[in-house]
Order: C-alpha cells, then sequence, then structure tokens
C-alpha cells in the first residue's frame, strides 16, 4: 500500500497463508505453495474448495491477487467475496465465470443487504484472467462500496439509506472459493463444465488484510472513525481519474445491469439512477 492505494503486489512478500486465512472446506482439493505465499483451489467432479479469514471485518479494503482456471473453464465459477453469518447475512461478491477457450471472461457482482441481492452487474474483462495474477479489491466504508479490477473501479454501491436502501453494515468474513456454477453461469447454464478438462485450478496471492477486525461479531462502531485510511473522506467517493475509468468501464465492458432489467424491475429499484 502506498499513501492509502493497495498497489497489489505479487504476495511473495507480508503474510502467508495461515497467518490470516484457514482452509474452509475440501482440503484435499487445497494446495499450499511457495512457502505459504501462494494457493492453489482446485474443483473437480467430486467437490471443489474453498478458504476463509480467521477473523470477520467491520469496514476495510479487501483484496486478493488470483489466475483463474485456463483452457476450457466454461461452468467454473470461482468468487472471491465478503460474507456475514446472520440469518438475514450481508455478502458482497465478485464471482468470475469460466467460459470456453478463446472465449471472453464475464465478471459478476453481487451486492446483498439483510439477506435482499438480485442486484447483479456483469463485465467482459478486456484481458485472460489466467494467463497472469491480477489484483480484485473491495472497498468497503460507511459511504460506499467499490469493487476494483486492479486499479479500476468497475462497480459502485452508495450507502442511501436515507431513502430507505439497505447498506452492509454487519461483520463479514473474507472467502475464496471455486465451485460448479453450470447450471447458470456460462450462456445462461446451457453450455455445462467439460469434466475431461478438470482438476480446474485457481492460485491465490496476497493474504494480507486491511480491515478492522470486530473481534465480538458485532456491528463495531470504532471501525468506521477516521483512523482507518479506508475511512477518511479522500475513499468517501470515486476521485476525477477514477470516476473517468468506470465510466470507461460501464460504456464499453458492461454487458448486464439489474437497474436496466425492465423485465425485473419494471421501475427501477431506489439505489438505481431513475
Amino acid at each position: 500500500m502506498v499513501g492509502g492505494v493497495l498497489t497489489g503486489g505479487d504476495g511473495q512478500k507480508g503474510p502467508n497463508f495461515d497467518q490470516n486465512y484457514y482452509i474452509s472446506w475440501a482440503n484435499d482439493h487445497v494446495l499450499s505453495q511457495r512457502q505459504g505465499r501462494e494457493i492453489r483451489l482446485s474443483m473437480d467432479k467430486s467437490s471443489g474448495s474453498g478458504i476463509a479469514s480467521k477473523l470477520t471485518y467491520s469496514s476495510g479494503f479487501f483484496h486478493m491477487r488470483l489466475k483463474l482456471p485456463a483452457g476450457n473453464s466454461a461452468g467454473v465459477v470461482t468468487a472471491f467475496y465478503l460474507a456475514s453469518h446472520s440469518n438475514a447475512h450481508d455478502e458482497l461478491d465478485f464471482e468470475f465465470l469460466g467460459n470456453l477457450k478463446g472465449q471472453p471472461h464475464f465478471i459478476q457482482t453481487n451486492v446483498f443487504t439483510s439477506n435482499v441481492g438480485n442486484r447483479e452487474q456483469r463485465i467482459k474483462l478486456w484481458f485472460d484472467p489466467s494467463a497472469a495474477f491480477h489484483t480484485y479489491k473491495i472497498l468497503w466504508n460507511p459511504h460506499q462500496v467499490v469493487f476494483f479490477v486492479d486499479n479500476t473501479p468497475i462497480r459502485v454501491y452508495k450507502n442511501k439509506v436515507n431513502i430507505g436502501v439497505g447498506y452492509p453494515s454487519q461483520p463479514m468474513q473474507v472467502l475464496v472459493s471455486i465451485w460448479d456454477g453450470d447450471s447458470w453461469a456460462t450462456d445462461g447454464g446451457r453450455i455445462k463444465v467439460d469434466w475431461s478438462q478438470a482438476p480446474f485450478n485457481v492460485f491465490l496471492r496476497s493474504f494480507d488484510i486491511n480491515g478492522c477486525p470486530s473481534y465480538n461479531n458485532t456491528d463495531d462502531q470504532q471501525c468506521e472513525t477516521s483512523k482507518y485510511w479506508w475511512n477518511r473522506e479522500q475513499y468517501w467517493s470515486l476521485n476525477p481519474n477514477q470516476q473517468r475509468a468506470y465510466q470507461a468501464v460501464k460504456n464499453n465492458y458492461m454487458t448486464y445491469d439489474y437497474c436496466s432489467d425492465r423485465g425485473r424491475y419494471p421501475k427501477p429499484p431506489p439505489e438505481c439512477p431513475q
């Protein structure tokens, strides 16, 4: 991090995996490499796999460096997300949707508040995410949630509780997983997983966490204070350069936005531009 901005290094410095994370399911499908500086998650017909942070957090600028499954990965979903553990849960999702070899990769994002989601947006990536590591980030503070691909914002969800819109406020865990999503993920579920290509592997780096821990797993007001750099006023909105980059993504790479889906929402949800 330089001046309060995550630069997304190569993951070969800083904490190793065991300091902040644990294997949350399918231990036999998870491999630690490079002295714990890199983790490989695998999926085959028997199981996917996942990891989770040891602590929950009430605000932060969370990141993970990922290299997605190569080749024919249709139907395979890799997720990097934050999730609370209450029944009426909050969740912030990056879902990376596999595709046929040579076809574009897509990212779907979603925001859940008090167990209400259905806020999907989808973009086509402008690079091959299986060819090299890229950094994916989620800024979460009391004013906005921003999803970044490397340093480019691809989605902004503002706090609009003043007009009755839910906003994530519960402590959340950081999670990464790979799983079979072929019922919906590629071409609406028409293209299924080719199990002859298994195992499908996703590689993870950068296991440091920039977040305010919530040790008692309750909404902690101290996590909203400006002593945490991601809560300072400069992170309450995008700066002009970020705003231009965000608009370019929306203009050139967005392929679905729930706000524009009149079949689902004849009247746009209140958080959407009217």
